[in-house]
């Protein structure tokens, strides 16, 4: 028979290490009769294998169709080798070569076999809050470099017990080589503090939690990429408090509930929600909130939705089966400042904001938030791509060089490439201080030493002040390539749909530098990845106070109603011309007549604001985007009304603004509700931007259309968009795995500097 045997060597790149992949390639080869080794390496896994060639083929085949569930292969590279006559199948020791391409798991939620263990009172490891396997648990958070071995982890401090070092090397083992395996024995543990620091001794730190949680206090919890801040959801005074001490005053908070039945007593689950709620990724998921609740109305106010979350770690899972309706999980940190993820920084930078502190002594290498998705326009997208998610790649339409592009200044993300793929960092946050700068820098140094990506290029924005700016151009010994912000958007999602240019291209955000020095957002673009022409974008209108204006609205709105009226906006009768001081509305209209400190936007995300803002909805706002949040939540049922618009057309098409701001109005001297505004708003929208990409095709000759822009996280305007396009024969091309919005223009950077290095 010996005869008949022939010999393969397999080199397999993926999602191979730490998701049980060699002792299923173990048990499959066995299936075979199949001899022969298997080893981690630096590249992926390695297999040699000898035996009839019939059964080598089919277990080549099964290789793909039946590997576990959180393996994901990407590459396997078959060749003939001369027989050595193995014996047996093994396992071998972990190999490391001078290049590391293998991709690293993203951290992932608790497994059931696990969740049935810890709930189990029978169970050795019952009620171990560290509890994991090969298919769940911590990784991406945990791991400091590849291959991923224990001593390659923050595991590396604790030594397994004999039980534990049992399951461990055992291959037919669902723990065999599960890197944090660990036990109440041999492993983490948990410490319950005052936020001074000092210990609480107590038998069982978490229903001591739970006791001063159901009291109203505030704690810090230690999780898997850094710390929650948790209260009770339905306790009012509680989560006002935090929003007190947090400094965040009316931003939503993320909650997390035991399971889906607890979700739908406050909020709606649809059957494509659910999918995305119990996902291995366990993501927050936007939900639209059932009226009444009776969840604290400060948890999410003047808003329509909850962005929910089932538990994914042990922790979460014991701490919500003592019968909470729903936690409050705010993200660990002072507003604006990235998560703790040590606990001695947690207790310097969280004790003014939290009473007590829920801590483990297993390090987190590198923080991570939790992930947002939302379903909109019949898909699911992500609006911030992190825990769960990252690192793992999108995948290129082209093998590109080794590019590292740093993003822009809000809901910043970089992306490193490395042949057809492109890793997108998590979710750094806004570049507006130096904690996030740090992390920011942190974050680049550990992936490319995890990636063995030493770029030779780096892609960086426009924008002369953005930190990640300044970073680039501090770089030496580098090619530098400058990217225009809303450029950058649509290719971004090209590159993530693996679409060729040329595509007429909408990009709608609040603010990016543009090439004549004016900041941009409603631009009309026909794209291709090297190179881009500005074919249509909204008027420009003075922005008086700069950044100040996107804090308060109230000031885009005189700057258009002063565009469309000139000195008689003194004789409408507006909310807004009530409510704010008369001389602070004279001040901004001599700063626009003096052109102080008022630079020209064509930025869709500002018009947004001045609506809002004109017709009463809000003058001041707390965080990015509220007001023009606000005016979507607002808009009734679809109208058929539209207000009136108009284009003029010389070297480009420029949207003139005035008709719509005249036609609203209008409307608001009739008494018309400001939800019929709202949505008559964007219907205009709508019918506008369809109208004059049909305008753009004739001209052009395009009929792929492709939507980016923090403004397209508005599901009306998306999902009206989307239809209407469609309806005019367009092929229409949105996000769905990458932010639409800022967290996504990293990866746009990289393709845009991949295609103009190639020239």
């Amino acid at each position: 028979m010996a005869e008949n045997n022939v010999s393969r060597q397999l080199d397999i790149n993926g999602i191979v290490q730490g998701v049980g992949f060699r002792p299923f390639v173990l048990r499959l080869a066995n299936r075979y009769g199949i001899n022969g080794k298997i080893a981690n390496t630096s590249s992926g896994v390695s297999i040699r294998i000898e035996g009839i060639q019939k059964k080598i083929e089919s277990f080549c085949n099964n290789l793909t169709k039946e590997s576990p569930p959180l393996a994901h292969i990407t590459e396997i590279l078959i060749h003939s080798e001369p027989l050595v006559h193995f014996s047996d199948f093994t396992i071998a020791k972990s190999r490391n070569y001078a290049s590391k391409s293998t991709l690293i798991s993203p951290d992932v939620s608790i497994c059931p076999d696990c969740l049935s263990e810890l709930l189990d009172p029978g169970d050795r490891r019952y009620q171990y809050p560290f509890i994991n396997c090969t298919n769940c648990g911590p990784r991406y958070t945990i791991i400091d470099d590849i291959p991923y071995d224990r001593p390659n982890t923050s595991m590396k401090q604790f030594t397994m017990c004999p039980d534990c070092q049992a399951e461990y090397d055992n291959p037919y083992d669902r723990r065999f080589h599960a890197q944090p395996n660990a036990c109440p024995d041999c492993g983490p543990h948990l410490e319950l503090c005052d936020n001074s620091g000092k210990r609480i001794p107590d038998q069982n730190p978490i229903k001591r939690t739970v006791e001063l949680l159901r009291e109203g206090n505030i704690v810090a919890i230690k999780g898997l990429g850094g710390f929650h801040l948790a209260v009770d959801a339905e306790n009012h005074k509680a989560v006002c408090r935090l929003r007190k001490r947090k400094l965040r005053e009316e931003k939503p908070f993320a909650i997390m509930s035991y399971d889906v039945n607890r979700i739908r007593k406050y909020a709606w689950v649809e059957p494509e929600e659910e999918t995305l709620l119990m996902s291995s990724q366990r993501p927050i998921v936007i939900l639209k909130k059932r009226e009444p609740n009776i969840l604290s109305n400060e948890v999410s106010p003047r808003n329509n939705y909850f962005g929910t979350m089932l538990p994914y770690t042990p922790l979460h899972y014991i701490l919500l089966s003592y019968g909470f309706l729903a936690l409050v999980m705010t993200s660990g940190n002072i507003s604006e400042e990235p998560i703790s993820i040590d606990n001695d920084d947690a207790f310097e930078r969280l004790s003014a904001i939290a009473d007590y502190f829920l801590i483990h002594n297993r390090e987190i290498y590198l923080r991570s938030d939790d992930s947002i998705v939302k379903r909109t326009a019949g898909a699911t997208r992500i609006m911030r791509r992190s825990r769960g998610y990252v690192p793992f790649p999108v995948f290129l339409y082209n093998r590109v060089p080794q590019i590292l592009a740093c993003g822009g200044g809000l809901k910043s993300t970089v992306c490193l490439t490395k042949g057809n793929q492109a890793f997108l960092s998590q979710h750094i946050g806004d570049l507006e201080n130096l904690a996030t700068y740090d992390f920011f820098q942190l974050t680049i140094n550990h992936l490319k030493r995890m990636l063995d990506i030493d770029p030779g290029i780096i892609a960086y924005d426009l924008h002369p002040d953005y930190l990640s700016t300044v970073y680039a151009q501090e770089q030496q010994g580098v090619e530098k390539i400058q990217i225009q912000h809303h450029h950058a958007h649509i290719v971004s999602c090209m590159a993530e749909n693996m679409l060729d240019g040329p595509v007429i291209g909408l990009s709608f955000d609040g603010a990016g530098y543009g090439t004549d020095g004016n900041i941009w957002g409603g631009e009309i673009l026909i794209s291709e990845a090297k190179q881009f022409t500005r074919v249509a974008h909204l008027s420009y209108i003075p922005m008086p106070g700069s950044e100040t204006a996107i804090k308060e609205p109230w000031r885009m709105a005189i700057s258009y109603l002063y565009d469309a009226f000139g000195e008689n906006l003194w004789g409408l009768d507006l909310p807004v011309l009530k409510e704010i001081a008369k001389n602070k509305i004279k001040t901004i209209i001599e700063m626009i007549s003096k052109k102080v400190n008022s630079p020209y936007t064509s930025s869709l995300g500002r018009f947004f604001d001045g609506i809002a803002a004109i017709i009463g909805i809000r003058n001041h706002v707390f965080f990015e985007g509220q007001a023009a949040m606000e005016l979507e939540m607002l808009a009734g049922e679809k109208t058929k009304g539209i207000y009136d618009y108009e284009w003029v057309s010389k070297d480009m098409h420029r949207v003139l603004l005035q008709p719509i701001v005249y036609g609203i109005v209008k409307d608001m001297k009739r008494g018309v509700h400001p939800s019929e505004i709202s949505s008559k708003f964007h219907m205009t929208l709508i019918h506008l931007f369809s109208s004059l990409c049909e305008i753009i095709r004739k001209e052009r000759g395009l009929d792929r259309v492709v939507l980016s822009g923090g403004v397209f996280q508005n599901s009306i305007l998306l999902a009206g968009l989307i239809q209407a396009l469609e309806a005019k024969s367009f092929q229409v091309i949105s996000h769905k795995r990458v932010p639409a919005n800022d967290g996504g223009i990293s990866l746009g950077q990289a393709v845009v500097a991949a295609a103009i290095a190639a020239e």
